[in-house]
């Protein structure tokens, strides 16, 4: 089982240099809809061999169906937006830096609607990251982040944030009670009939199919995206939610920008600048010391 999750958070940082391939070579509407149809297939064959059936669709509320689109809408269409136009701007071993603040504004929003306690060690790991991620995305000026230090790119990877959060807090009220292979497909499934329908009026039909002339490594990345950072990835982090619990599985994200900027060195060339490897460590010990902390 750690294995597995292991596998879980290698396969998500390995998305960040595939998904600057696909970025740098498709419009990234389009790339980001061909990645969702090809993972829808592979979750309803997933659907068939669990012997599910439509039992659980149908015993869904129109609440939770609301609830489902709502979340498939930010966490499945806006995060994939924002991700792939980000990667358009900024190093992948950058990007897989600057989301490590997706818990640390989680837990605070969660404090705040939720009355999540937070303690002194929660509070010292949120510091942390908050800095790691501030090293990043400004090379080692965290003074300089209010004085035009973020580009496009960085602005573009903080919606990815914002989309994470806000998919990650809907989770909690809207979705109370839905197994996690329903919530997951259904909410793909929103996701990818809106991706669909952006790329067609944003970029048009030529771009939709623009995929289907991609060069053979556009195509591997694409793949890998859909099968193994959003399928096999999910899949194995289920498995150890319900072994290991919420919190021991939780605790291996901390390792996914670890690996992002790993696989991006290695697969891409990306230089590891000071300032990289400084922020990734403090964003790294800041999730580290929260994960702890919430157990």
């Amino acid at each position: 089982m750690h294995l597995k999750l292991l596998g879980m958070a290698a396969l998500w940082g390995a998305s960040w240099p595939a998904g600057r391939v696909v970025a740098q070579g498709l419009p990234p509407l389009s790339s980001g809809a061909w990645r969702f149809v090809l993972a829808m297939l592979l979750f309803a064959l997933w659907w068939r061999l669990a012997r599910r059936g439509l039992a659980p669709l149908a015993a869904l509320s129109r609440r939770q169906w609301l609830g489902l689109a709502a979340a498939g809408a930010v966490g499945v269409f806006g995060y994939t937006a924002f991700f792939m136009w980000g990667l358009q701007h900024v190093p992948a071993s950058r990007a897989a830096l600057i989301v490590t603040v997706n818990p640390v504004f989680t837990t605070l929003i969660a404090a705040w609607l939720f009355g999540e306690r937070l303690n002194a060690r929660i509070a010292t790991g949120m510091a942390l990251a908050v800095l790691g991620a501030t090293t990043v995305l400004t090379r080692g000026e965290p003074w300089r982040l209010f004085g035009g230090a973020l580009g496009l790119g960085e602005w573009l990877l903080l919606g990815c944030v914002a989309c994470w959060v806000g998919y990650t807090l809907m989770g909690r009220r809207l979705l109370a009670g839905i197994d996690t292979l329903t919530t997951t497909t259904v909410t793909a499934g929103a996701g990818t009939a809106l991706l669909l329908g952006a790329a067609l009026a944003v970029e048009g039909p030529a771009a939709l199919a623009a995929p289907l002339h991609a060069p053979p490594p556009v195509w591997a990345a694409l793949v890998f995206l859909a099968a193994g950072a959003t399928v096999l990835a999910y899949a194995w982090y289920f498995d150890g939610v319900a072994a290991l619990g919420a919190g021991g599985a939780a605790a291996y994200i901390s390792l996914v920008p670890v690996f992002g900027v790993a696989s991006s060195a290695l697969v891409l060339g990306e230089p590891l600048q000071p300032s990289l490897l400084v922020g990734g460590a403090l964003a790294v010990a800041g999730m580290a010391v929260m994960n702890a902390a919430r157990r």
